[in-house]
């Protein structure tokens, strides 16, 4: 493909994208790429780093354009000039050819005339719109990080790298890096987790044979980090109560071996049954999934019964904006509203599980107090029975923990993680 041509597949889906407001813009660009298998690998990247250069960016994109309707075809637009594009350089690659975006009209370049010569950033922005957030959500954050708010903030708008896990019932942390140097991607090891490898940027390891079979799996640091926090060792029986693809129970049998039982539970059959394929593939035994739906009697026939039950819960998933940049323009005040009370709920549930002398771990991929210490302190009141473990003492690793206090708290700018949470709670004996 010619530039002309990536930039017309970009605008292409994006509008998708746009149109399909409530599905997650990574699912919808894996449907338009496997409708159009025509466009190799490489065109498949470019045209995917520049649309989501302009989710990243759509705020202030939106910022320059103005009272202008907002389309792909201006958005690519605007995105192009502030990279250093000049205006005819756009005017050219919209000529309308075959392959080509339609050809810009006298209105639009008078809109994209006045972006010529800027880069994206100005100081007439307002500080959500500058930081790439909604309104509603930028008092929450400041709360939260105080001074640090626009540094946490710009580093939750850059790229993520590609952090991946090794299987350690197939394999160890050297021998899968090993493996992934012989497909040609260098890997480094990650800074805190035990299993963790990352590269740099977006790469396609998945049709390489250390994913195939089973050596590694695609995991965020700060996700493997919960799986530590759990503490969980051979013999024991485990709880993953929130387990939906089973990304964190992959990683929760390894630190097993195979040895004790875990339970990976979910109230999505689909998600569930997502997850065989990858217990397979990564030779998990010691697993058993059970659909949780009303009524069930499962929750009182195990009450009392589990060494560790980790709750995961559902959340704003504000921690993974680097992944998810399309995120932040479907998240709104009332999913915050409806989230928090059926986190209490999943945690009151989910507590009746854990034995006397048992723990409970609690985690979100979410940045707000609302959702990680807020909750924890309600949930204390609630149930006395229960009592923090500090992170001094909760981390099971020979290493420091990553960070300070009482629960584990991970940023992309602290820890060039995803954004995390994890609280350990113990009942009492």
């Amino acid at each position: 493909m010619m530039t002309a041509g990536r930039i017309a597949a970009a605008i292409e889906l994006l509008d998708i994208i746009e149109t399909a407001r409530k599905r997650p813009a990574d699912a919808v660009a894996n449907d338009y790429f496997r409708m159009r298998r025509f466009i190799g690998s490489g065109d498949r990247r470019a045209i995917s780093e520049r649309v989501w250069s302009v989710l990243r960016a759509r705020r202030r994109l939106e910022w320059w354009l103005k009272d202008t309707p907002i389309t792909g075809r201006m958005l690519i637009a605007a995105s192009l000039l502030t990279e250093g594009w000049q205006l005819s350089g756009v005017t050219q690659t919209y000529s309308g050819g075959q392959y080509a975006a339609p050809s810009l009209n006298a209105a639009e370049k008078a809109v994209l005339a006045r972006i010529e010569g800027h880069t994206i950033d100005h100081p007439g922005m307002p500080e959500a719109v500058a930081l790439e957030v909604p309104d509603w959500i930028l008092p929450l954050l400041h709360a939260r990080f105080g001074p640090g708010t626009i540094s946490e903030m710009r580093a939750l708008s850059g790229e993520a790298p590609l952090d991946l896990r090794a299987n350690l019932l197939k394999t160890n942390r050297e021998d899968a890096q090993a493996a992934l140097a012989a497909e040609g991607w260098e890997a480094t090891p990650t800074p805190f987790s035990p299993w963790g490898l990352r590269i740099d940027g977006r790469r396609p390891v998945t049709s390489g044979p250390a994913f195939q079979t089973g050596l590694i799996e695609i995991q965020d640091e700060g996700s493997q980090l919960i799986a530590v926090m759990v503490d969980a060792h051979p013999g024991m029986r485990v709880v993953d109560w929130c387990a939906g693809a089973g990304g964190k129970t992959l990683a929760l049998a390894g630190r097993m071996n195979n040895r004790g039982q875990i339970v990976a539970c979910d109230v999505s059959k689909a998600r569930l049954e997502g997850a065989g394929p990858r217990l397979k593939r990564a030779g998990a035994h010691n697993v058993e999934r059970h659909l949780v739906e009303p009524g069930d009697k499962w929750l009182k026939r195990r009450a009392g019964a589990f060494d560790r039950v980790l709750v995961d819960a559902p959340c704003t998933g504000t921690g993974t904006w680097r992944r998810n940049p399309d995120a932040r323009l479907r998240l709104t005040e009332t999913d915050l509203a409806e989230l928090v009370p059926k986190q209490a709920m999943i945690l009151d549930t989910a507590q009746t599980l854990v034995r006397k002398g048992g723990r409970l771990i609690y985690a979100t991929c979410s940045l707000l107090n609302e959702e990680n210490d807020n909750q924890i302190a309600a949930f204390l009141v609630r149930h006395p029975d229960f009592s923090v473990i500090p992170l001094a003492r909760a981390w099971p690793l020979e290493t420091k923990p990553p960070c300070q206090g009482d629960y584990l708290s991970l940023t992309p700018a602290r820890h060039g993680t995803d954004g995390f949470f994890a609280a350990v709670l113990e009942r009492s004996p």
